[in-house]
């Protein structure tokens, strides 16, 4: 059962761009579908982490908006942090899930339980995750990865009820 999953940001959680205004200002886009899915996901007592190369504000503000608990930025080694990441949550690797799309991505991405690439994720991921998804980085792939591992922790009545709650005392 998966009970983690670590999330790339740049590539996955959105669509790779970065946009400068003239003032510096960065920006990026972020998919509504994937955000349901991670505070979802959340919700039912499963734990997530970022781990990206990048520093970003809009990226901890994303973070803190969908409840996510571990948020590592300007990382480099990934699989280094990822490796103390699990020991200090005293998880197996088979119980972590990832998603990564480029060559940053390697070593983390064949740590994992569960290993996953957006439609768009650089070949060499693909060829070594077990799930490339159907969709691109930032067009819902997150989600997608998310709605796979519901399924086969079998929790989806969990993550359905987060939302849609059951109600005995309606009678038709």
């Amino acid at each position: 059962m998966i009970k983690l999953i670590v999330l790339d940001v740049d590539g996955c959680l959105t669509d790779g761009k970065i946009t400068y205004s003239e003032s510096g200002i960065e920006s990026k886009n972020f998919n509504i579908k994937d955000g349901l899915g991670i505070s979802s996901w959340v919700k039912i007592g499963n734990q997530v982490a970022i781990i990206t190369g990048r520093n970003s504000k809009i990226v901890q503000k994303r973070a803190e908006e969908l409840g996510i608990q571990h948020i590592f930025q300007g990382i480099k080694d990934k699989d280094r942090v990822l490796k103390e990441l699990v020991k200090s949550l005293g998880l197996s690797f088979e119980e972590v899930g990832a998603v990564g799309d480029d060559l940053n991505d390697f070593h983390m991405l064949s740590l994992v339980g569960r290993s996953f690439t957006p439609k768009n994720g650089v070949k060499e991921i693909k060829n070594m995750v077990n799930t490339t998804l159907s969709l691109d980085g930032g067009d819902g792939a997150v989600r997608e990865m998310i709605d796979i591992l519901v399924d086969e922790n079998n929790q989806r009545e969990d993550f359905m009820e987060v939302w849609i709650k059951k109600d005995n005392s309606i009678r038709s």
